[in-house]
Order: C-alpha cells, then structure tokens, then sequence
C-alpha cells in the first residue's frame, strides 16, 4: 500500500498527489511512468511521474478524474493509500544537452513537461514553456516552471496571458527565437499540431503518446503505436517519440476504439483493464 501524502486540487477535476514510493522516487527519470491500481479489482491506470523527492520517498502524480477509475482515485484523501504502483516504466526522455529547449504542455500535459524542465534547467539547458488551458482556472503548473526559465501562457477565452492555442505562440518562437527541440505533451490534436508547426523549420520534437496501456511490458500489445512506418509499443518504447514520425491518425482511432468501453463502471468486483486486455487478445487473434 502506497499512503497518499498530500491531495490537492489543481484545476477543476484535476488532482495533485504526493505518495509515498521510496524506491520509485529514488530510481525514476523523467519522461517515466507508473501504473496504479487503487484496489483489488480496480483498473490499472498510467500516469506520468510529475515531480519526485528521493530524500522523502515520495512521487507526484497529477490526475484528471475522467473515467471511473480515475474518479475513485482523486476522491481519495490525504491519509489514504493506492493498494499497487509499478514503475518506473518506459524509457526516460532524451534531454538535450545545451542551447534552447521549449516545452509546450497543454491541460494535464504541463505536469507531464514538468520533469522534462527541471532535469534541462539542471543541466543548464535554456528553457522556454509555453502553456495552455481552456480558461484561467485550467492553467496549472505556471509558478513550478517560471522557476526553470520563461513561461508564455495561453488561454482561449483570453483570460490569463494570450488569447488562442499554444501553437500560435510556438509558430512565433520558432521564428524569432529558433529552438533546438521542442518537447510537447498534452491533447493528441496538439502535438500532431506541435508537430506540424515545428517540422517546416526542422525543428526536432518529441512527444509524450498515451494510447491505451493494459500490462506496461509490452506483452499485451494494447499500446502499439506506428512512428516512422514500424510499430512500437509505448510502454517499452516510449512513451516519447518523434513527432513527426507519429501516425497520429491511427492513434485518434485505437484511442476512440475503448472511449464508450471505459465510460462503463466496474460491475461486480470485475477490471476493466482485464476485460480492455481480453478484447485486445481477441482483435489480434483475428
């Protein structure tokens, strides 16, 4: 059993939790991964390590309460416990080692850029962030990463920073201010939009891919994405990739495959990730 430390609200229906995972704290990169179980019966759900403190044994995970799932696990408070985290799993960001990097994080995603920041601030890596939401109250992570370098923020509605998307403002920067990789992760439209906009001024882009993820090994195949015409599993392989080797088209589609599948509660003690593995079994055989 893992206690939660702290739970708090970041965003509307979106959490921060601080747990205590010693030996993940201590051997977790970034770009990495957990898969967390809050009980017997229960899904398995992947989450990016969003922060981690090796001397307190503890990691950060932020969550958006979507699903079922996801839900039970926000609702749990501080003095709580996720029964099962495994991890760190998937390959760790490749960190470029000098001149300017921008991270763009979109919603959720701008805890996920977060590592990435600190470990190339760390390294004394130039960094840029540029974030996004729908709205003020959906921003999250701005004062963590103003700490790491300059941070542009973009809303939608115009609320906080500059009105419109997140690439708007890249499109500029890659311009006036021409980094050497861009790190993306949030939505799947804008990271093939990220992609799409840096690739003209051949800028390298990584992207952090969350397609469905059952086992985190790579045995269940459930996670297999294409980039550059060959298939990879994201929890072997990635979760981070070229961004402009993606076929994000058929990741829109394995991913609205499960959408009505992983709207239905768990019945009668029973896994949706047990069952999501069944059906994947089932494809592959046909």
């Amino acid at each position: 059993m893992h206690r939660i430390i702290t739970n708090e609200e970041l965003a509307p229906g979106v959490h921060r939790l601080v747990i205590d995972a010693p030996l993940i704290a201590k051997a977790r990169k970034p770009g990495q991964f957990v898969i967390v179980r809050l009980d017997q019966g229960h899904e398995r759900i992947p989450l990016t390590i969003a922060d981690g403190d090796a001397a307190a044994g503890t990691i950060t995970l932020v969550i958006q309460a979507m699903g079922h799932g996801t839900k039970a696990i926000v609702a749990t408070p501080a003095g709580g416990a996720i029964r099962d985290v495994a991890g760190p799993l998937g390959a760790p960001t490749h960190l470029l080692e000098q001149g300017h990097a921008v991270c763009v994080g979109g919603g959720v995603g701008t805890a996920v850029v977060h590592p990435i920041a600190q470990a190339l601030h760390r390294a004394g890596v130039r960094v840029t962030s540029i974030i996004g939401g729908r709205d003020r109250p959906r921003v999250i992570y701005h004062d963590e990463l103003a700490r790491l370098g300059t941070v542009q923020v973009c809303t939608d509605d115009g609320s906080w920073g500059r009105k419109g998307l997140v690439t708007e403002a890249l499109a500029e920067l890659c311009v006036a201010d021409k980094p050497a990789i861009v790190y993306a992760v949030g939505p799947v439209p804008m990271m093939q939009a990220v992609a799409n906009t840096t690739k003209p001024h051949g800028i390298a882009t990584v992207v952090s891919l969350n397609p469905v993820m059952v086992d985190g090994t790579g045995m269940c195949g459930g996670c297999r994405v294409t980039v550059g015409g060959q298939v990879r599993f994201a929890c072997v392989d990635g979760p981070e990739f070229d961004g402009h080797q993606v076929d994000f088209a058929e990741l829109r589609s394995r991913l609205g495959t499960y959408r009505a599948f992983e709207a239905q509660p768990c019945a009668d003690g029973a896994c949706k990730a047990r069952k999501a593995a069944d059906q994947i079994l089932q494809q592959q055989q046909q």
